[in-house]
């Protein structure tokens, strides 16, 4: 056997591990994506969820990160304290609004703590004769793994 061979050879031999260990991990990091995508995306029901049964602000205020940021009629709202304010401020009785959302597009960041969802919503407000007014639109939320492993929102 001459050196051309053996050399040849190693190459072969290293260009085929390379390329098994690269499919792996392509493999994994499609996988743990979709894991990801998943998790968001249950949150994402979970925070509707408790929006109709425990209050818009009560909702918010569970699923956002301690420095997320709501886009409210043009303005920024900061951190959890100020959206509580944003909330009490809204002079309107909990028991007549509901908002509903789904989202219908859920991506996650290659490294698996960042993500985005934007779906459609219904806000409805019921006012004091018992007529409901309806808001239509889109919504747009970033998402931010927390370093207890859990989903928070850190843009609405």
């Amino acid at each position: 056997m001459n050196r051309y061979s053996t050399t040849m050879r190693k190459i072969v031999l290293y260009l085929s591990c390379s390329a098994l260990l690269l499919s792996c991990t392509m493999n994994n990091t499609k996988q743990s994506i979709e894991k990801w995508k998943a998790e968001v995306v249950a949150t994402e029901q979970q925070f509707a969820q408790m929006a109709k049964t425990d209050g818009i602000k009560n909702a918010f205020l569970a699923f956002a990160a301690p420095d997320a940021v709501l886009m409210r009629n043009n303005s920024l709202v900061k951190g959890k304290p100020e959206m509580a304010l944003y909330f009490d401020k809204q002079n309107i009785d909990p028991e007549n609004i509901s908002l509903q959302w789904e989202p219908h597009f859920v991506d996650v960041s290659a490294s698996g703590d960042m993500a985005y969802t934007y779906g459609e919503y219904t806000y409805s407000v019921k006012d004091s004769v018992g007529n409901v007014t309806k808001s239509k639109g889109i919504f747009h939320t970033v998402w931010k793994k927390q370093p207890d492993g859990k989903w928070r929102f850190v843009w609405d």
